[in-house]
């Protein structure tokens, strides 16, 4: 027995070696169709090593296989030995012998040797397969019914309305007869549509009917509240409330985001027509859809009902706004617009919590701030700084929590930027406003520095650009540089000093800008990077000639003040080119922008000192001027010999 127990083991494991072989030689036919190189070619060797060295051996087919002695004869037709099954060797570990098919191995599985292989896998880069076209869509079997439940939907609802219009406008009837007639004709609809659903065949006609019914019965509390005034405004809207409510969990338990697509969006279509245009009321029920929607987005992830309960009211809301309000609605306008923004902000923050990847909630939170911002324009100044500084406020914060995914917080920092640049546009004017820019640009590079948001640094080179446009045309003007002005007994001191203060902001600003990118690794070292210090360069340099122009006048204001301080900035010139070349021994950046002050430095003096300027003053930037390069020449070649010798 025990030859015959090693005979058949033998047996059974040179059948099982044959079967991995054929197998590999399968799967190297296979990868030298698709692929080509080491791949194929180690799949190759593999299986011409494993095949021929393990030859399969016949067995027997009146061998007997070991198992336990029967203790009676089985039928005749359960003696004759079954044949080995086709789809693999036989399994050694099994109770049944060589009769029982081997159970499938864990991982990937192959097709038998002598079948045909697996279709063949889309290889790696190829292009996806081609969308569905419209046709096609139309075209397959039940796309006809849907396409005609839906279209009778709409056009239902639609005639819905003609209807309370053509009522109204005709006098059918009394407004108490429409109001419950649409009732009853709207909840018939919801009734037989729940009905419907009851049945797999019919719930295409079912969604259709319970779409109807939702948007006629919406529309009908409109009706009651904004036509018939049978409910006053605050019942109205919490009767619409409910009944949207009820769609959208209807179309969350049906688990039918067209459904409650459809509702929301019919009834935020149709409702302009009931409300008599676009009024504070036609923004509050928008609103309400809103708000009933949100639950269900938030739980079901569908982007279509965030956009469709979303965005009517946040464009209700500013279409009303810039409508002709009657004096005394301004308030209850601003009103409205205020709790869009904050409904909005609201569920973009609720949103974005449930799924940090809701790009619906990233446009919510930038989108929902324009109804307030865009409301301050009916407010008086001190008011709509404070409206829009609240805005600002709420949006900064958001962008300063820390886990919030990067994209929202981006979205919410710049509209909280731009609401703080217009806070400060209406709170402020003059040279002040410049000032508060540029200081606002240097708290942003600073934040940006601190906290590593790129995104404050943009809004803060934003800021920059702006405020120095604003102090080269206005606080500071650039023909101050270049001709004598003529309005010194016209301007007051506090001009000069908001001029001052704007431009020392100004060349801070210049000098913090480009360390914080540098520290951000936004910006290289002036040597592998030099126009962007270039430019900031230039800027400090406006700014620190402005500052003294401005406390020039502010001690003189009139023109031996402006002309002392002209010949100060040629003298402050040529001291800030020494020091840069001196600072520029070993860096070639700073030696060339030495140079080139020392080049604008005697510019000035011909073109503009020595035309403008007069007695003690000229001669003060001349002697000034030249006793510096005098001294600096001197110095920075006894600086530039000893440097050499140290690193000869």
């Amino acid at each position: 027995m025990d030859g015959q127990d090693r005979l058949g083991d033998e047996q059974r494991l040179a059948l099982e070696l044959a079967a991995i072989g054929q197998r590999l030689v399968t799967i190297s036919s296979e990868m030298r169709e698709r692929t080509s190189g080491p791949v194929a070619a180690a799949a190759t060797a593999v299986a011409e090593v494993v095949a021929p060295a393990t030859p399969p051996r016949p067995m027997p087919a009146q061998a007997p296989v070991p198992g336990p002695i029967p203790q009676q004869a089985p039928p005749p037709q359960q003696q004759v030995p079954q044949p080995v099954p086709a789809q693999g060797p036989p399994n050694p570990w099994s109770s049944q012998g060589a009769s029982a098919p081997l159970p499938p191995p864990p991982g990937p599985q192959f097709p038998p040797p002598g079948q045909a292989p697996w279709p063949p896998q889309q290889p790696w880069g190829s292009p996806p397969p081609p969308r569905e076209t419209l046709f096609e869509k139309l075209g397959k079997d039940g796309a006809g019914a849907k396409l005609l439940a839906w279209v009778g939907g709409a056009i239902t609802v639609l005639g819905f309305v003609l209807l309370l219009v053509l009522a109204v406008q005709r006098g059918w009837l009394g407004p108490l007869p429409r109001v419950i007639g649409g009732a009853v004709f709207s909840a018939a609809l919801i009734g037989i549509g729940v009905r419907l659903h009851r049945n797999p065949a019919g719930r295409v006609g079912a969604f259709a009917l319970a779409f109807t019914g939702f948007a006629g019965l919406y529309l009908d509390v409109i009706a009651a509240t904004s036509l018939y005034h049978y409910f006053p405004a605050t019942i109205g809207l919490v009767v619409g409330l409910a009944v949207a409510i009820a769609g959208v969990v209807l179309a969350l338990r049906w688990d039918s985001q067209a459904l409650a697509v459809t509702v929301v969006t019919a009834c935020a279509v149709c409702s302009p027509a009931l409300t008599e245009g676009f009024t504070v009321l036609l923004v509050g029920f928008l609103l309400v859809l809103k708000m009933a929607s949100t639950p269900v987005q938030i739980k079901r992830n569908w982007p279509g009902l965030a956009i469709a309960g979303g965005l009517p009211a946040i464009f209700a809301s500013l279409v009303t706004t810039a409508a002709a309000i009657p004096r005394g609605y301004e308030w209850t306008v601003v009103g409205v617009a205020a709790a869009t923004t904050v409904v909005g902000i609201v569920v973009a923050l609720l949103t974005i919590r449930k799924r940090r990847d809701d790009v619906v909630a990233i446009a919510l939170v930038a989108g929902s701030a324009l109804p307030a911002l865009f409301a301050t324009t009916l407010l008086d100044r001190t008011s709509a700084s404070v409206l829009a500084g609240a805005v600002a406020a709420v949006l900064l914060a958001i962008w300063m929590v820390p886990d919030l995914p990067r994209a929202f917080a981006t979205a919410a920092g710049a509209t909280g930027m731009l609401a703080l640049f217009q806070t400060t546009v209406i709170a402020l004017d003059g040279n002040v406003r410049t000032a508060i820019v540029l200081a606002e640009a240097v708290l942003l590079a600073f934040l940006a520095a601190r906290l590593g948001k790129r995104s404050a640094l943009v809004g803060s080179i934003a800021f920059g650009v702006v405020g120095f446009f604003m102090a080269f045309g206005l606080a500071v003007p650039i023909t101050w540089l270049v001709e004598e002005p003529r309005f010194f007994n016209t301007v007051s001191p506090g001009y000069y000093a908001a001029g001052l203060v704007t431009a020392v902001v100004l060349g801070i600003y210049a000098a913090v800008a480009p360390w914080a990118a540098l520290k951000m690794q936004v910006l290289r070292e002036p040597a592998k990077h030099p126009f962007p210090w270039i430019v900031s360069g230039l800027v400090l340099l406006y700014g620190a000639a402005g500052a003294v122009l401005c406390a020039a006048l502010l001690v003189s204001p009139d023109e031996t003040g402006f002309l002392f301080g002209h010949s100060i900035v040629t003298v402050s010139w040529t001291v800030a080119a020494l020091f840069l070349l001196v600072k520029g021994i070993g860096t070639k950046a700073l030696r060339i922008c030495g140079l080139i002050l020392v080049g604008a430095a005697v510019v000035k003096l011909v073109l503009f000192d020595l035309s403008a300027l007069d007695g003690v003053a000229r001669v003060l930037a001349f002697l000034g001027a030249g006793l510096v390069l005098l001294t600096a020449g001197t110095r920075y070649a006894k600086l530039v010999a000893s440097a050499n010798n140290q690193h000869p």
